[in-house]
């Protein structure tokens, strides 16, 4: 769609928070310029809804994707992802996502704050390079860098700030459930201090924990929220009420909690919405697992987000999808993110609340304050479905149309 002005007639409206009494979103040059029952412009190209259901572009807030990932997303309807963590990204690199609608937008943590040879080293060199049989480390087979010295610390923040980061990223793994138990790890201390130098510096900061003492390490060390759910243990009225009182957010990645411990994507990759729109590369790694912890129990996780969310906790939806590898399989960038959300509502959450999961809650979170909602003024991302998923939430997968900046990115599908 090339259209500069533009309006999407007869639809349901799910605009971020809520179903809303309206039935036509007006777009000029990007932009949302009206949202309501009346007749657009004049001059608007129509684009007729068929009674399907316009939501804002979706928002996975945890991958490491990379362009053809980013492109995979935004087929899904998924037009913004948050990296949490890898490679600084220079200025020109996203300058260049921002303005391809090809790709979806994207924020990074940039590099995240590990120890020496920790994690998530383990998971491109095997433990033996990284720690010898005296425990020594190796960090010149370590292909991402540690903090060698805490004292170095406030130039490490500083550094991550100059590149661009948009948040930081604390990585709090000894390896139990990734099959890499003894991966070195930096003292709580260290990451209090950590969140004391971003905090400083005005950024958020998210962390990896995905066992229950990392959590509890992770709450105390002050952290705003919460990249996984810890799948070791069983919830407790403890952690729960810890996890509430700091008010952070949680993003569980149950697609992943499920892979660690066994589960393929075999019933994601059985639907054909999803087959359909996947390269058999990319089917091969849905199909497979991590199965790092398969002596662990998925319902755990279920029990854990049903009582966070119980007890007022923001849930946000992440999928923590990489690359088509069938060794990290389990998962699909942008097809996750719908399990995702299908997942979310069998652990409790209600169809409205995981889809704000995906859309305002993120954005908001995150500090993207111009998507995430359908309303005047905002960035016209947006995903187009037959269906209600207010009312069946696996609806998000029947994809009519996508747009991102205005522009649709796939052709309008048939009614």
């Amino acid at each position: 769609m090339t259209h500069r002005s533009y309006a999407i007639r007869n639809v349901k409206v799910f605009d971020g928070e809520s179903a809303i009494d309206a039935s036509t979103v007006t777009v000029s040059d990007g932009v949302i310029t009206d949202v309501g029952n009346g007749s657009p412009p004049a001059e608007a190209t129509v684009v007729d809804g068929a009674g399907g259901t316009l939501l804002p572009g979706l928002i996975d807030a945890h991958v490491h994707p990379d362009d053809d990932g980013l492109a995979q997303a935004v087929r899904f309807g998924v037009t913004t992802v948050v990296e949490m963590g890898g490679a600084p990204r220079s200025q020109e690199d996203r300058a260049r996502i921002a303005g391809d609608d090809r790709l979806a937008d994207i924020r990074s943590a940039g590099l995240p704050l590990t120890a020496v040879c920790g994690h998530p080293n383990e998971l491109f060199v095997p433990m033996e390079k990284l720690i010898g049989p005296d425990g020594g480390h190796h960090p010149e087979a370590a292909p991402m860098p540690g903090l060698a010295n805490p004292d170095e610390l406030p130039a490490f923040i500083a550094q991550r700030v100059r590149e661009g980061s948009d948040f930081i990223k604390l990585l709090a793994e000894e390896g139990t459930v990734l099959n890499a138990p003894g991966l070195p790890e930096l003292g709580e201390d260290v990451f209090a201090a950590a969140v004391r130098e971003a905090h400083g510096h005005g950024k958020l900061v998210v962390a990896h924990a995905l066992t229950y003492d990392a959590t509890v390490a992770m709450l105390r060390a002050g952290a705003d929220g919460l990249a996984h759910l810890f799948l070791d243990r069983a919830p407790t009225d403890e952690i729960v009420e810890a996890i509430a009182r700091a008010g952070v957010f949680v993003i569980p990645c149950l697609v992943l909690n499920r892979s660690i411990t066994g589960t393929t994507g075999e019933d994601l990759a059985a639907d054909s919405r999803v087959s359909s729109r996947l390269s058999e590369e990319w089917l091969r790694a849905l199909r497979s697992s991590f199965s790092t912890y398969p002596e662990g129990d998925y319902r755990f996780s279920r029990q854990t987000v049903q009582a966070l969310y119980r007890a007022g906790v923001l849930i946000i939806a992440g999928t923590d999808a990489a690359r088509a590898e069938e060794k990290h399989g389990g998962l699909a960038q942008g097809a996750s993110l719908h399990h995702e959300l299908q997942l979310l509502v069998e652990a409790g959450l209600s169809n409205v609340e995981a889809l704000r999961a995906a859309t305002s809650h993120p954005a908001r979170v995150f500090g993207l304050e111009d998507r995430g909602v359908i309303r005047r003024g905002a960035r016209a991302d947006l995903l187009l479905v037959d269906g209600d998923p207010t009312g069946v939430i696996s609806d998000t997968l029947a994809t009519r149309a996508v747009w991102r900046r205005g522009a649709m990115t796939t052709p309008l599908a048939t009614a």
